[in-house]
């Protein structure tokens, strides 16, 4: 018996003597704690969301303690607000938010995700109604989405699903909360009171002191050049210009046929837009292929077609459709738990883009040479026949009236054949087919123009 408590002695002198001088060493030189930083101080919408992807990526790679978020935003695009609150939800790493001034609608969201909400004394957060761009409510359809999304991200994190519903509905009531008929805002004082803030702080640096880290080492997230011009090019503004120059760069070719700078700027813009796209996985190579598919109807139906008909219309349709689905983030043709929004959303930036492109294109194509602003590219001066100046061609005049057939297609360019003589031709409207009857009704500016004839 005594030999067994020698035995055990021995051994709890050997812990003591082992453990003693490791909590001694943890007391005197805490734990480091690696605080990984980035901000969120604009409209939430693809860039924010490119940014936060790359930060938590390097936040695990470089094996942060701890995930910091500076965030000041009035809200933004529902489909990344919502892609950042999945990153967040699912992230290994804790992750704290702290509201420098405002944490609006879609920043309300992003900020209830996270584990742990800091505020700046004069700061607020709610106010989480879905609007469109001209700030009216969307359909309830929106909002039912945008409150179920509130309350299963304030459960997550053990907050009152019913406020978090409140930021979003005017219509729901809480006792001492809400009982106004708005939206919940809340101040710092009344976010800490409702347990939806977990104290205030003046910086990063305060936060971390107050939270009780205060042997940190705080590394800041700097986007790359790279990084910029992605985020830059996946921008819906951005989005939008190139798909006017990839639509526009197709319409003046299809008028004027040949290879040249309307072609090359759309190439150009159709690169700039779905290169981006697919080096952050949301173009896949079947979009692309939709894309270019659509492209070769549209021209085989211009060039190869008489009229306009299901090459065409099936063309515009593959292009709009491999441009939209090229912006969103779905895996092969699976949409059933995909954002409705952020399709919608898609098709709409394409489809408002190609409009506003044919109707600029249009108008220059009227217009740009026509200007004096090109004055110094053409010959203004008019040769009249008075003094002395004559066609090389003036037999072309006798042929106004004559009748013959379209030798080509007339788009609205082409050849007509008249006896036995083939000449170069302009359709005075639309498109005249090969073999249609035509007359011609006047020669201009060196060129004959015809009418088709029943």
């Amino acid at each position: 018996m005594k030999k067994i408590t020698k035995i055990t002695a021995i051994i709890l002198c050997l812990i003591v003597g082992f453990v003693a001088p490791l909590l001694a060493d943890e007391k005197n030189n805490p734990k480091t704690y690696r605080v990984f930083t980035f901000d969120i101080k604009e409209e939430i919408a693809p860039p924010v969301l490119h940014t936060t992807q790359n930060a938590f990526k390097l936040a695990s790679d470089t094996a942060a303690d701890l995930i910091l978020i500076h965030m000041n935003t009035y809200g933004g695009m529902l489909e990344s607000a919502d892609s950042i609150r999945t990153i967040i939800l699912q992230s290994k790493i804790p992750v704290w938010v702290f509201i420098d001034n405002n944490a609006a609608s879609a920043g309300a969201l992003i900020s209830i995700a996270c584990d742990s909400i800091y505020m700046r004394p004069g700061a607020s957060i709610g106010a989480a109604t879905v609007v469109n761009q001209t700030g009216e409510a969307l359909p309830d359809k929106y909002q039912s989405y945008m409150r179920s999304m509130m309350r299963s991200t304030a459960e997550a994190k053990g907050r009152d699903p019913k406020i978090a519903e409140g930021m979003v509905d005017p219509r729901i009531y809480i006792p001492g909360v809400s009982d106004s008929g708005q939206v919940i805002t809340f101040t710092t004082s009344e976010a800490i009171e409702n347990k939806f803030c977990e104290g205030t702080a003046e910086s990063l640096n305060d936060l971390l002191e107050k939270a009780g880290i205060k042997n940190h080492k705080m590394v800041r997230h700097e986007l790359s050049s790279t990084d910029r011009i992605i985020g830059f090019l996946i921008s819906p503004v951005v989005s939008g210009i190139l798909i006017m120059v990839i639509m526009g760069g197709i319409y003046f070719e299809l008028q004027t046929p040949g290879i040249g700078f309307p072609i090359g700027a759309s190439i150009l813009a159709a690169l700039l837009y779905f290169a981006p796209l697919y080096i952050e996985g949301l173009a896949a190579n079947w979009e692309i292929i939709i894309f270019i598919v659509g492209v070769i109807l549209v021209a085989v139906e211009i060039f190869a077609i008489p009229g306009f008909g299901v090459a065409g219309i099936s063309g515009i349709i593959l292009i709009v459709t491999g441009l939209a689905l090229s912006m969103v983030g779905n895996i092969g043709f699976e949409f059933s738990s995909f954002p409705l929004g952020e399709l919608v959303s898609a098709f709409f930036i394409v489809i408002i883009a190609t409009f506003f492109s044919l109707i600029l294109s249009f108008y220059l194509s009227r217009k740009l040479f026509t200007t004096t602003v090109f004055g110094e590219l053409a010959l203004a001066a008019t040769q009249e026949k008075t003094e002395g100046f004559t066609s090389a061609v003036a037999g072309y005049q006798i042929m106004v009236g004559k009748q013959g057939i379209a030798k080509t297609v007339l788009r609205p360019s082409g050849k007509i054949q008249i006896g036995e003589d083939i000449y170069d031709a302009t359709a005075e409207s639309g498109f005249i087919d090969k073999g249609e009857n035509i007359r011609v009704i006047q020669y201009h500016n060196l060129q004959l123009f015809v009418r088709k004839i029943s």
